[in-house]
């Protein structure tokens, strides 16, 4: 199979992918760094994409370009033990840039009957949708009475490294991918040589052909393909997946726990077939209960070890909490923003003109007050917002130029975000928004509770009705 013919899209392609290179990575175990891809993307296009394309027609990928070396980078410091040490897989880059156009290939071969709540490597989908996807199921389960909601935020151990590459590659089959695409993926996961370097000490080529390798663009789209029928078998539950990021989110009524239950143990037992281990440990539960009367809940066990129940995690990078505050979140979020204004008033003092000024506080301060703000701001206290705005004030005088104020953002990524999901018929969303007869108007989402009234999707729905031209 040939996917990069030699015709002047291809190699447009190839070389946007080459042109497009960091060149601030560092080199693979080939020693060929990024700059000189980068700035020979013109001369090197032909040839790599004759490379590529013998690689593909073949199904064999060249044992250059699986090499990985291992970087052991400390954790912190000192370092007491070998776990206090992350390790870095570095790759040839040329092959990160020919995974990145088989990906490309991957994900539109794909068939829209894939899990709706997957939203990793999906067109038009974000870590926004699945928290906000993950909220709506709860808060308009917690609207009904004597409900409450168990969520459950899996950690798998090791994720990537215990695929089966045979296992992957019979669920690829299975979803429609081209045989010689999947013969080529499998020979891309096998016969990997690695080595670890520390220094300019390296240790002797282990080869491995179990796992995805680390570091590489495809793998956790491969992931995503392999977990693709970890789905749920309760209608009362629901399993959101973001890659490798997971959460069971058990909807209870009347104190019933047992299909929410019985959904662990099957997701424990696919795990055991597929050769992917829960980190129980790791794996966390929250339970919202805004019962007046609400009892005690007994703990959750996977394999006979109880799950931890906490009053807030991290999901997706956004702290999640028991009464669905978010306070927590906010003071991080503005905790990292105030930190980088230290940066901001360095670059006022070089003299920098207010333009580049207002790009830098986009690109590292805005960037983190607003992460995934469509999903919280609307349920935040006024403390909470005062608190942000501060923060954007505090920016604005040192640029000495206005900035959109928190609300004004949120307004407009409410808007850009629910106008995408209205024009997406495969977004797992895109039914919550429903024109009325008139053909004027969405449809009002009903809410008896002021943090449903308050949630993205009501609040989506009121923006795009505002955004509305007048009837004439």
């Amino acid at each position: 199979m040939t996917l990069l013919h030699r015709n002047s899209t291809h190699l447009q392609t190839t070389r946007k992918t080459l042109s497009r290179i960091n060149p601030r990575k560092a080199a693979g175990p080939d020693n060929i760094p990024g700059r000189v891809l980068r700035e020979c993307a013109a001369q090197l296009t032909d040839v790599l994409t004759d490379i590529f394309n013998t690689s593909l027609s073949q199904a064999v990928v060249p044992t250059c370009l699986k090499s990985t070396s291992i970087i052991p980078v400390p954790k912190k410091s000192p370092v007491s033990c070998l776990n206090d040490y992350r390790p870095i897989a570095l790759t040839p880059i040329i092959m990160k840039c020919f995974e990145r156009l088989v990906m490309h290939h991957i994900k539109s071969s794909l068939p829209n009957t894939l899990d709706p709540f997957q939203f990793a490597y999906r067109p038009n989908r974000s870590t926004d949708d699945a928290i906000s996807s993950t909220l709506h199921l709860a808060l308009t389960h917690l609207e009904q009475k004597d409900s409450y909601v168990r969520m459950l935020f899996i950690d798998f151990s090791s994720a990537f490294n215990t695929i089966i590459p045979q296992q992957l590659i019979h669920k690829l089959n299975l979803l429609g991918l081209n045989t010689s695409l999947c013969n080529w993926i499998l020979d891309f996961l096998t016969g990997r040589p690695q080595s670890v370097r520390v220094g300019s000490n390296t240790s002797s080529t282990t080869t491995l052909s179990t796992g995805a390798p680390q570091g590489c663009v495809l793998s956790p789209l491969l992931f995503t393909l392999l977990t693709h029928d970890c789905t749920a078998k309760f209608s009362s539950n629901h399993i959101i997946k973001f890659a490798d990021d997971t959460t069971v989110v058990g909807l209870i009524s009347n104190n019933d726990e047992t299909h929410y239950r019985e959904e662990v143990a099957q997701l424990a037992k696919w795990c055991g077939s597929n050769n992917l281990s829960l980190n129980v440990s790791k794996t966390k539960e929250v339970v919202m209960d805004f019962r007046r009367n609400s009892v005690d809940h007994p703990p959750l066990t996977i394999d006979s070890l109880a799950v931890e129940r906490v009053s807030s995690t991290k999901f997706l990078g956004v702290h999640i909490t028991e009464n669905l505050t978010w306070t927590t979140n906010v003071t991080s979020l503005n905790k990292k923003g105030q930190q980088r204004l230290h940066f901001l008033r360095w670059l006022k003092r070089a003299s920098l003109p207010p333009p580049i000024l207002t790009t830098f506080y986009r690109g590292t301060i805005e960037s983190v007050l607003t992460s995934c703000i469509t999903v919280w701001y609307g349920n935040c206290s006024a403390a909470d917002r005062k608190t942000l705005q501060w923060t954007v004030n505090t920016a604005a005088k040192i640029i000495g130029a206005p900035l959109p104020s928190i609300l004004d953002t949120f307004l407009a990524r409410c808007s850009s975000k629910a106008s995408s999901i209205v024009k997406d018929p495969t977004h797992p969303s895109h039914n919550l928004f429903q024109l009325l007869p008139s053909g004027r108007r969405y449809r009002s989402i009903k809410a008896r509770s002021v943090r449903f009234l308050n949630s993205f999707f009501p609040q989506a729905v009121r923006v795009l009705n505002s955004n509305l031209p007048a009837p004439l």
